[in-house]
């Protein structure tokens, strides 16, 4: 019995650390030690589209999006949660209600009764960042596919900019399927270090994300980014449909009528081939800020 019991403990941490691995430092604060994102910056707190929200660390259903409505506090609200998804356990100082996730005690927030917001009477205030965001029509949201040198940087600030879900960094624009990184540093495949975004139409627009991707890198270089030099860190836009490719026309002719010389070549969109899992949110996990692109307002 004791050895039962003994392995029953071992898999159940390797399962906790297995969970809590992937977390970036924002997402441990909240997730594990009980933190609070600033009021108003996070991502889900605007999203309209149907769909469910669900836990960050272990993907559980949380919330489904007709319990959402607007409190005006800050942090997304929901005046309902799907049945047995969360649990409320009162606060040591018995000032507040924690919610947490039912499945593996994920941190969401809090829980506040009585306050007249809803018929229900009851506001989950739910930290975005503790969640994702599952579209029940994925056609709600939308693509967009930027290279701007090292990808880790091109995902740094699309990451944080409004309105982008989620993003993905990888390959765009080779003749070899499914490319390693080791193979596309070669120069060999073609392949341009790409960053996927996908981007919520009612929260950002195409042209707001091709404002920011000028802006973020030197698009005039030609030869890589900053100190990466190569075919793989060439500034592109790869478009995804002849609106999107008008927009990035657009932009260019404005920083043409600048002065700048634009590099940035615009393609149409091929087959995108996913980095290793190392390469995904590098900068978050890592907890520095990225070396060659760095923000200035251009328009």
């Amino acid at each position: 019995m004791r050895t039962i019991l003994f392995i029953s403990i071992c898999l159940l941490l390797q399962s906790s650390v297995m969970q809590h691995k992937d977390l970036t430092p924002e997402e441990q604060y909240v997730i594990l030690h009980k933190g609070t994102e600033r009021p108003f910056t996070g991502k889900l707190l605007n999203v309209k589209a149907k769909g469910t929200y669900v836990c960050k660390q272990c993907g559980a259903p949380l919330y489904r999006s007709e319990s959402k409505f607007e409190s005006h506090c800050g942090w997304p609200s929901f005046d309902d949660e799907i049945p047995g998804a969360v649990l409320r356990t009162p606060d040591a100082d018995g000032q507040r209600t924690e919610i947490t996730c039912a499945k593996c005690g994920a941190h969401l927030g809090h829980v506040f009764l009585n306050e007249g917001f809803t018929a229900k009477n009851t506001r989950h205030c739910v930290n975005s960042i503790s969640m994702n965001f599952i579209p029940d029509d994925k056609q709600a949201f939308q693509k967009a596919w930027f290279a701007s040198g090292c990808f880790w940087g091109t995902e740094y600030h699309f990451n944080k900019a409004k309105g982008v879900m989620e993003t993905t960094v990888g390959f765009m624009g080779g003749h070899v399927d499914h490319p390693s990184y080791k193979q596309v540093c070669t120069g060999e495949t073609g392949h341009l270090e790409t960053t996927e975004i996908v981007f919520d139409p009612q929260q950002t627009s195409y042209e707001e994300l091709v404002k920011l991707f000028f802006e973020t890198h030197d698009f005039t270089q030609t030869n890589g980014q900053g100190p990466d030099i190569g075919s793989q860190y060439l500034s592109a836009i790869f478009y995804a449909n002849e609106e999107q490719k008008a927009i990035a026309e657009k932009y260019i002719r404005i920083l043409t009528e600048k002065g700048y010389k634009v590099a940035t070549t615009l393609r149409p969109a091929a087959p995108f081939w996913p980095a290793e899992d190392y390469h995904q949110d590098y900068y978050d996990h890592k907890g520095t800020t990225p070396y060659c692109h760095i923000y200035r307002k251009i328009f």
